[in-house]
């Protein structure tokens, strides 16, 4: 039989061991910082039951759905009339039961509900996992990619999002990242600029469209707004807000002369308002100031957010959005638990690792796994260096012996390879004489040791 050619699907990625060093860089600083402010890390399955993903995403995010196709026959339970229509819609729950998770956020809706009995409200937890979207790959957008997700559920004290923003921005300073902004908007504000315009029925309608503004323009907005059912009078009244410019104070301003008339709305800019006293309070108004922006056109297409939504972007290189998310009063309604308020945001693991790549932010150290690495040269010298081996390991030194008595230039390239940064050459005259030959692979630099000395270097 003729051999397969080995390919990647489309939209994913190995990661070698330097680049996974990388990638637990970035997961183990969010991990810390997340610590810091009071959230626990649970996990759930790669794939949920299908009912539970659809209905959660709006249309466009339900068609990015991958479904699993039911194990055995899958088609003998089809009935005759869906077969023969061949309407793949009405198809798939006939043939597929469960799905790969598009989100972290939904599984975490459901996790809440079937634990409520378990867990203490307000209850804070973090995710770091895996998730998939059957998307058109390009750059910066993946089939498969891990998100970072953070969130709270029973609590609707808008501190959690004035610490968010917080935590965004400490987050992204510790990876190395200068220019960055957290973009602000309350979905409540967008509803009440769909009634002033007279069309809150097409409050999705509007938020979809508006929120494709930075990839077709104005025009194109317009456009898909006009096909959605708004008329050019509509657009009359929608472009100064699309528009909007000026401080954060400025547009609040503005928006409150726009929205006067509409509760809904007001109350949305109310929310903005608690949010960025939470933060002067925090000592933090620099981040008004600098960072953190009121845009009206933020929408995040996803339905189930209700109240204040963010953004984040990166000003150093040309990507998407490396982060994002919102409140949604609602999500835990939908698996039958009510008035169960939420919010949390997410990073974009995998953006953010392009980021830092191109910005060359990683710590030259994390490629780096092993600090030493022992040369073999004799079989028999093995009843010295393999309890020295075992010594610093238990120093918490990560060490390698050469598994053979090779050539030395052999094992010398292994340590290149590997960035290995230390090298430990034990002949006979070392073990005699008690001073080991260390090797510097950065300099070519050789030197003497004794094992107490090179423990506390290793160290």
């Amino acid at each position: 039989m003729a051999s397969i050619k080995p390919s990647l699907a489309k939209g994913t990625r190995d990661f070698s061991p330097v680049e996974m060093d990388k990638r637990n860089h970035i997961f183990n600083t969010l991990k810390s910082i997340f610590k810091k402010y009071g959230y626990s890390e649970i996990q759930t399955p790669s794939f949920e039951n299908l009912n539970t993903l659809t209905g959660k995403y709006g249309d466009e995010g339900d068609k990015l759905i991958f479904k699993i196709l039911n194990s055995g026959d899958y088609l003998s339970k089809v009935p005759e009339d869906i077969w023969n229509n061949k309407n793949s819609n009405k198809l798939i729950p006939h043939i597929s039961e469960k799905a790969l998770r598009y989100d972290l956020t939904v599984p975490f809706a459901r996790y809440v509900v079937m634990h409520q009995n378990d867990i203490a409200l307000p209850f804070k937890r973090f995710q770091i996992q895996p998730v998939w979207r059957a998307d058109r790959p390009q750059r910066g957008r993946y089939r498969e990619f891990y998100q970072c997700d953070v969130d709270v559920v029973g609590s609707d004290s808008l501190l959690n999002e004035a610490e968010f923003i917080l935590i965004y921005q400490e987050a992204l300073e510790k990876l190395g990242l200068k220019d960055f902004n957290i973009k602000l908007n309350n979905r409540k504000i967008l509803s009440g600029i769909a009634e002033v315009v007279g069309k809150p029925s097409l409050i999705v309608d509007m938020t979809v469209a508006i929120d494709k503004l930075d990839k077709i323009g104005l025009d194109g907005v317009n456009k898909e707004l006009l096909e959605r059912g708004f008329t050019e009078e509509d657009l009359a009244i929608l472009k100064p807000i699309i528009e909007l410019s000026g401080s954060n104070t400025e547009k609040i301003a503005s928006m409150k002369s726009v929205l006067v008339d509409s509760e809904i709305g007001m109350k949305g800019i109310q929310e903005i308002e608690e949010v960025f006293e939470y933060l002067k309070r925090f000592g933090r108004e620099d981040l008004l100031a600098k960072i953190v922006e009121l845009d009206i056109t933020l929408a995040r297409g996803l339905n189930y957010y209700t109240g204040c939504i963010f953004e984040v972007k990166t000003n150093e290189v040309q990507m998407g959005s490396i982060g994002g998310g919102g409140r949604y009063d609602d999500l835990t309604g939908m698996f039958g638990l009510k008035d169960l308020t939420g919010v949390g945001v997410s990073f974009g693991a995998d953006r953010i690792y392009d980021v830092l790549e191109e910005l060359q932010l990683f710590p030259q150290e994390g490629s780096a796994r092993t600090k030493l690495l022992i040369v073999n040269f004799d079989a028999n010298l093995e009843s010295y260096t393999l309890p020295l081996l075992y010594q610093l390991r238990n120093e918490g030194v990560a060490v390698e012996l050469y598994p053979t008595a090779v050539k030395l230039k052999k094992q010398m390239g292994y340590a290149d390879a590997k960035n290995i940064p230390y090298v430990l050459l034990v002949g006979e005259e070392e073990v005699a004489s008690g001073q080991l030959s260390l090797k510097d692979m950065l300099s070519g630099e050789q030197q003497k040791v004794t094992i107490e000395e090179l423990i506390s270097k290793m160290k």
